[in-house]
């Protein structure tokens, strides 16, 4: 997301980097980031698996005890701090650090959260556990990538191949985290499975330290438009301003714990109102930029949606794992965790099929609206596989239905999520790359919030409650989808040709 990238005097760094064919062809400083990646993920998906389960088991099971309804808020809205976070993470590295040190700083906060968690106990260590390491993961989501494409001239061909193995590590890491922290937390509890996700990212960021300045160039790396140090007395004011707001809020029992997910949705969605109308109204965008803007709207709202319900797969579908799931296969029960893994699978397997399937049909393949209004139809379909179980008991529910609700989910995510993210840097004005990056990120946001509310409303102790929220569900989507392919064709006019 950030801009924050070489400088395009460095020429000889680049010049020497395309040389550099070590690692697979590609460039060595590629494994130094591919490693952090997995770890990174390895750790943050480690614990999103756990958490929920930490947050409502009770203390006699090792966790927080907190009722199932505020846990999922917390859950949704430290998903959406995560989002936020990483358009912190673009400004810092923009006006003050640069991409790298951002990068460097933010994997040390993912670790320094995770040994909160493991070493802290109670309210106190997750409330400092989780937002260093939703500060930090926001960082590095922003920052790798950055430093990733600096690796490669604009003009290398193995440019494509590298983001690819990039985003390989992403899906390794979040394939094996839930799969070894849930096993640690069956078998020796909660705060040894936080310690494991604080050890990948150990390794992560060991290993970064080591191998940092050996492949990457970090001296390249600059704020692209720094901030004057006669502004960083304003700066510390606001954060502690801020803070102070927080706090207030708290202490007036105008903001609750229970509360937090609608919080960070709001000023989510407020970011994101301000950040269009600044674009919007720029002199910088020209009529045509303006137009694209407004074709983006529904595509903003869709992304918001699609995430509301993909998101719940760690609140609704993790309680549904934990509460209803029969999860004995072959005569071992595996623990709850382990479906946070399925969806990797499905992306490691069919990720390639589908970018194999874009380049074949080329300019015959479907338009933007329709591959998002065919993924809101898809995943709303997802809802209603549950309706035949509703009501049931412990171990009422077989496993293979939780696959294919997922399987259901990644065929969606892939039909939005990656198509989401490349649209907004189509749609981008010229002025304002980062900017509209930060906006797509924001609909994650809002949707991620999101999820941890309508989780909310979510009763599976009341089979007719629990029919009409998987109903109503489905139909949004279901209908939202509809909507959006029924106005495809005036949304492709205002795209003005690039999407």
């Amino acid at each position: 997301m950030s801009n924050a990238v070489a400088h395009p005097t460095d020429d000889n760094a680049q010049r020497h980097q395309s040389l550099d064919h070590r690692f697979f062809g590609h460039p060595m400083g590629l494994a130094n980031i591919f490693g952090v990646e997995i770890w990174e993920r390895f750790s943050f998906y480690g614990l999103q698996a756990v958490l929920i389960f930490y947050l409502y088991f009770k203390a006699t099971e090792g966790g927080l005890g907190i009722d199932q309804n505020v846990a999922t808020a917390i859950m949704g809205a430290y998903g959406g701090l995560v989002y936020l976070a990483a358009i912190g993470g673009g400004w810092v590295a923009d006006r003050i650090l640069g991409a790298e040190k951002t990068l460097f700083f933010s994997a040390i906060g993912v670790m320094c959260g995770h040994l909160c968690l493991s070493a802290l106990p109670g309210i106190a260590g997750m409330t400092v556990g989780l937002t260093l390491i939703a500060l930090g993961s926001g960082g590095v989501k922003t920052t790798a990538s950055t430093v990733v494409g600096s690796l490669y001239p604009r003009t290398d061909s193995r440019r494509d191949g590298g983001f690819s193995i990039f985003y390989m590590g992403i899906n390794i890491g979040a394939l094996f985290g839930p799969l070894l922290t849930g096993w640690v937390r069956s078998q020796y509890g909660f705060h040894p499975a936080f310690l494991v996700a604080a050890g990948g990212m150990a390794l992560g960021a060991g290993q970064y330290i080591i191998l940092r300045k050996r492949t990457i160039d970090v001296d390249k790396f600059h704020p692209t438009s720094p901030l004057p140090r006669s502004a960083y007395p304003r700066l510390a004011g606001g954060l502690v301003a801020c803070a102070l707001i927080i706090w207030g809020l708290f202490a007036t029992g105008i903001l609750t714990v229970g509360r937090l997910s609608d919080a960070v949705s709001i000023v989510s969605l407020v970011a994101a109102v301000v950040m269009w109308l600044q674009m919007y109204r720029s002199s910088q965008v020209s009529d045509v930029e303006r137009h694209r803007l407004r074709g983006y709207v529904p595509m903003f709202l869709s992304t918001v949606a699609f995430t509301a319900l993909f998101q719940q797969q760690f609140t609704v579908l993790a309680i549904y794992t934990d509460e209803r799931l029969n999860r004995t296969m072959f005569g071992h029960t595996i623990t709850p965790e382990w479906m946070n893994s399925i969806n990797p699978i499905f992306i490691i397997i069919f990720a390639g099929v589908f970018a194999s399937m874009w380049t074949r049909m080329g300019s015959r393949q479907p338009s933007t609206p329709m591959k998002f209004g065919l993924g809101l139809i898809i995943i709303g379909i997802a809802p209603l596989v549950f309706l035949p179980f509703a009501g049931g008991g412990p171990n009422s529910t077989p496993f293979m239905v939780i696959v294919l609700i997922l399987f259901i989910f990644t065929m969606a995510e892939l039909l939005i999520a990656p198509i989401g993210f490349s649209l907004a840097t189509k749609l981008a004005p010229e002025a304002f790359p980062t900017r509209m990056m930060s906006l797509h990120f924001l609909s994650w946001a809002i949707g991620t919030a999101l999820a941890g509310t309508f989780a909310g409303f979510y009763h599976p102790d009341i089979p007719s409650d629990e029919r009409l929220f998987h109903i109503i569900t489905a139909a949004v989507m279901i209908g939202l989808g509809v909507l959006l392919l029924s106005m495809r064709k005036p949304i492709e006019r205002a795209f003005e040709g690039v999407a």
